[in-house]
This record gives C-alpha cells, sequence and structure tokens, in this order.
C-alpha cells in the first residue's frame, strides 16, 4: 500500500490529525448548557494551515511515499540484484580486457571507460539512491554529501553516456576507413579520447559547485539543479548531443552495409563459372598433346581463382560492416530505450514547475531514474554476447578456469582460422 503523507504537517499539528479522525467516527455533539452560565463557552479552533503547505510549490521537502513491509522488500530486492549484476558485468570486463593478451588493444580501451563509468555508477551512486527510495523519496545523508552525490552522479551517468558515443565513431572508422584508420588508432589516441570524455564529464557537474546553479537541497531532498540555462546545457552535452551522433553514425553504417549488400552478391555465384573451372581442370589433365586448349584453360581457372578470391575479400569485409551495423544498433537502441523518458522529464520538469523544486509524480521520476541505471547493466551484456573472445573470457572466468586462459583462447581462434581456410578451399 502506498501513502502520500506531509511529514511538516504531521510533525507541527499532531492533534490536528487526532481530532479530525475522532470527529469522523463519532459526530459532533452539542456540548450541554451550564446553568451557572449565561453564555456558551467559545470552543478555540485550529487556525487553518496556510495553502502554500499542501502542494510542492514552494517547499519540495512536503511529500514523501511510505512503502509496505512487502513492498520494501521487493522493491530492496529487485535493486539489489540490478546493483550486483551492473557489478559483476561490468568488473568481468575491467578482468577480461587486463588479463587476456588478445583483448588488450587500442580500441578496447573505450570499452574498459565504459565499463569504468558503469561500475562507478553501481558502487557510488545506486546504493545511496536504492536507500533514499526504500525510505519514500527522503534524502538521509545531509546537505553537503547531496552536491558530492549529484556530482558523482552526473559525470559517471554522463561518462558512460559519452563513452558510448566515442564507441559508435570508432566503429563507423575502422568500418568506411579500414587502410587509414587501424594504423592511427594506437594507444596513445584511445588514452586522449578516454580522456576527453571523462573531462567533459566532469565540467558538467562543476556549475552547481562554483555557485552557476545551486542543487536544491532543502527539508532532506536532495535534486539537481533546475535553473534554466543549466538544464539546457547538462541534457544536451549529457544526452542530446551523444545520442544525435550515435544515431548518425549507425545510419551511416547501416548504409554502408546495405550498399555492400548490394554491391558484391558472393553468395550466389554464377553455376556455369564453377562447371568451366572444372571441365578446364579435367581438360588440362587429359589432353596434353593440345597446347592451345591446356593454356585457355589454365587462363580462366586463374581467372577463376581470382575471382573467388576477391570474393574472399569481400565475404569478410561484408561480414564485418553486418556485425557492427548489428551491434550498434542494439547498443544505440538499448541506450534510447533507458535513458530517453528520463531526460525528457528532467528538461520539461523545470519549465513545467519552476526552479525551486519538482511537482512531477515521485514514483514516476524514481522509476524513469531506475530506467536509465539499467543501461549500465545492459552494456556488458551487449557486447558479451557479440564479442565472442569476451564470451569466451566470462565463461571460463565464471567457472574459475582462469589459468593458461590465454592458450585456450589463442588454440580456439587457430581452429577457427583453420575452418575458415578449409572453407574458402572448399570454395575453390
Amino acid at each position: 500500500m502506498l501513502l502520500r503523507v506531509s511529514p511538516r504537517r504531521f510533525l507541527e499539528h499532531p492533534l490536528l490529525f487526532v481530532e479530525k479522525a475522532e470527529q469522523q467516527q463519532h459526530p459532533a455533539q452539542k456540548p450541554l448548557p451550564n446553568p451557572f452560565m449565561t453564555e456558551e463557552p467559545s470552543i478555540p479552533t485550529e487556525p487553518d494551515l496556510p495553502s502554500s503547505n499542501l502542494t510542492n510549490a514552494t517547499d519540495c521537502g512536503e511529500e514523501i511515499l511510505l512503502y509496505g513491509d512487502t513492498e520494501k522488500i521487493v522493491i530492496g530486492a529487485v535493486l539489489s540484484i540490478i546493483i550486483l549484476m551492473t557489478i559483476a558485468g561490468n568488473g568481468l570486463v575491467i578482468i577480461s580486457v587486463c588479463i587476456v593478451k588478445k583483448l588488450r588493444q587500442p580500441s578496447n580501451y573505450l570499452v574498459v571507460s565504459l565499463a569504468a563509468a558503469d561500475l562507478s555508477v553501481a558502487f557510488a551512486v545506486m546504493p545511496f539512491v536504492t536507500i533514499t527510495d526504500l525510505v519514500g523519496g527522503e534524502w538521509l545523508f545531509g546537505k553537503v554529501f547531496c552536491n558530492v552525490f549529484i556530482a558523482m552522479d552526473v559525470m559517471c551517468c554522463t561518462a558512460s553516456i559519452m563513452t558510448l558515443c566515442i564507441i559508435s565513431v570508432d566503429r563507423y572508422l575502422g568500418i568506411t576507413r579500414p587502410l587509414t584508420y587501424p594504423v592511427r588508432q594506437n594507444g596513445k589516441l584511445m588514452a586522449k579520447m578516454v580522456f576527453i570524455v571523462w573531462l567533459l564529464s566532469a565540467s558538467i557537474t562543476l556549475p552547481p559547485l562554483f555557485g552557476w546553479a545551486k542543487n536544491v537541497t532543502v527539508e532532506r531532498v536532495c535534486l539537481i539543479s533546475q535553473d534554466f540555462g543549466y538544464t539546457v546545457y547538462s541534457t544536451g552535452v549529457a544526452f542530446y548531443i551523444p545520442m544525435a551522433v550515435m544515431l548518425v553514425m549507425y545510419s551511416r553504417i547501416y548504409k554502408a552495409a546495405k550498399v555492400s549488400a548490394e554491391k558484391h552478391r558472393f553468395m550466389n555465384f554464377p553455376k556455369h563459372y564453377e562447371e568451366e573451372g572444372v571441365y578446364c581442370l579435367e581438360a588440362s589433365n587429359r589432353s596434353h598433346h593440345h597446347s592451345s586448349k591446356r593454356t585457355k584453360a589454365v587462363e580462366e581457372c586463374a581467372t577463376l581463382s581470382k575471382l573467388l578470391r576477391q570474393d574472399r575479400k569481400n565475404i569478410s569485409i561484408f561480414k564485418r560492416e553486418q556485425k557492427a551495423a548489428r551491434t550498434l544498433g542494439i547498443i544505440v537502441g538499448a541506450f534510447t530505450f533507458c535513458w530517453l523518458p528520463f531526460f525528457l522529464m528532467s528538461t520539461a520538469r523545470p519549465f513545467i514547475c519552476g526552479i525551486r523544486c519538482s511537482c512531477m509524480p515521485l514514483r514516476l521520476e524514481r522509476t524513469l531514474l531506475w530506467l536509465g541505471y539499467t543501461n549500465s547493466l545492459i552494456n556488458p551484456l551487449i557486447y558479451a554476447f557479440f564479442n565472442r573472445d569476451l564470451r569466451t573470457t566470462f565463461w571460463n572466468l565464471l567457472r574459475c578456469r582462469y589459468r593458461n586462459i590465454n592458450r585456450r583462447l589463442s588454440a580456439a581462434s587457430m581452429h577457427e582460422a583453420l575452418k575458415a581456410t578449409e572453407r574458402h578451399e572448399c570454395i575453390l
């Protein structure tokens, strides 16, 4: 059962609620007249509470949510599972890249940065939000720590979102410039990109700390600044601009994959070339005395082999483009689904409620906030699903088979390479 009560009103006027409850249970009776009194005694009445205390228009600490014991257990269990799975998933990503040599590539620096940001959200943000939700949305950790908490929340979530944006750009350049971009993609470049991401994320947290837009920290409420200019700046840099970049990158990768699929239709290779090639080989073996026919057969077979080798290269490019488009599409879709509702509400809130507090339903705010936090849980699952080496490392670590893990991954890669070579030789 969910109740909405006013803590200040209840504490300042405790007898008022009791008297009103008694009046509802027992109808008011007229007092008997005293024979020694000529006038009826005047009963003092409680002054009406000001109407400003009944809404959130002037005070953000008016209403809290009180949950029953069953609801607290369910909510606490669900939120605890989200936190633990987020820690486990992102922790496995960082450990895997650190211990597996094959995964220590410059492009995976961004993946580690993303996992570090999501892990910071799980450690430094989610536990305090969970406690706040279990006590009905009331902030219990003081005004000073409120500013620290908001700074950590904004910085870590923004770093996660911006890293997803940079990863989409990295994947796009890797697909559209396969010859030049990998040469420039070194460790120093990736480290600079990671540093820029965290620097921009920190810049969003600085204005409230230095007086441009102060956070709302009244009456056990901890709310990010509702200043109009700061709201537009923070939501634009933290979400709308990265989302626009990710959508553009995904659309371009999708178009490139579509053009490649239409241009290279190597799966339906003309059958008559195959038959002529076989016939040429047989003819060259049977008729040695016909030199002209043999020369013609060798030339046709060489042409066929060259075409097939070119198609093998096209197959590799096509598969890489398709995989990149599919992976990035899922990443962009999950990111948009998790964060778009929250940022739409955050952008509209100061224009609807004013800059002093929030008038949005508290349950709606907390639900959309946790939907955004869930993106930190989804990210490592997406990368583990689409990256075979990362998925294999996860499985070995979960089964405590971390010894000789590099040797096993190398053996698995060689086995896959041999199978691919055998397939291509069968085609030829």
